[in-house]
């Protein structure tokens, strides 16, 4: 069974080592960063940090910063970083790395940020993998190098969409049509609703969220 939890105090030092370990091990990182890695107490007091058990065995971990600070690189306010996301090699395959992830939007949904950036390495190409597939796409105008020789890929997730044309909200015209007309489009997924107009109302389905009446 796999479970996604907020870490414990006790699990810090397994958390941190989980972490060092596989960075050093897969050639993401030096020994000066590795003490930022192991330092889970740290961040975990600006962030939350997040373990997933395999069958009671931590088998991986992330930290998402919904509130500023010095673990939201790169945002803006209202925006969350993840930030550290690792899983054990031997628990690869398991849909650990994408339970982890998946709790890091729902973390960002729950304190009402409005997107999710996270930096990457071009070599991490199974976390990219894991990225795409929950929806997020790369931003190369936000790329940066945090030292010299290491250059960052961005990526950012939009969490919420304009129900009337499905892009990012901030449209003041499809404000004034969605007072209106029912919405178009799932705020949440950018799906495409189903949408029926009732002589006292209306009703707009996504397959994902279900319904919205007004």
């Amino acid at each position: 069974m796999l479970e996604v939890r907020p870490a414990l105090p006790s699990e810090y030092a397994a958390i941190g080592e989980l972490t060092a370990t596989t960075y050093l091990d897969e050639g993401y990182g030096d020994d000066d960063y590795a003490v930022i890695l192991r330092d889970v107490a740290a961040r975990a007091a600006q962030a939350t940090v997040l373990v997933a058990l395999l069958d009671g065995r931590l088998a991986g971990t992330v930290t998402v910063a919904t509130a500023g600070g010095p673990f939201a690189e790169q945002a803006e306010p209202g925006e969350a970083v993840v930030r550290m996301l690792v899983t054990d090699p031997a628990a690869r395959g398991r849909g650990v790395g994408t339970a982890l992830m998946q709790s890091c939007l729902d973390a960002a949904r729950a304190a009402g940020c409005s997107v999710v950036r996270l930096s990457t390495q071009a070599s991490m190409t199974s976390a990219h993998r894991v990225y795409e597939r929950l929806g997020f796409t790369r931003t190369p105008a936000r790329d940066w190098n945090p030292v010299p020789d290491l250059r960052l890929l961005t990526y950012a997730l939009p969490l919420s969409f304009c129900g009337y044309c499905g892009e990012p909200l901030g449209h003041e015209g499809c404000e004034r049509m969605l007072v209106l007309e029912p919405p178009r489009y799932c705020s949440r997924c950018r799906r495409r609703m189903v949408v029926q107009v009732h002589p006292t109302g209306w009703s707009a389905r996504c397959v994902e969220h279900g319904v919205l009446t007004g």
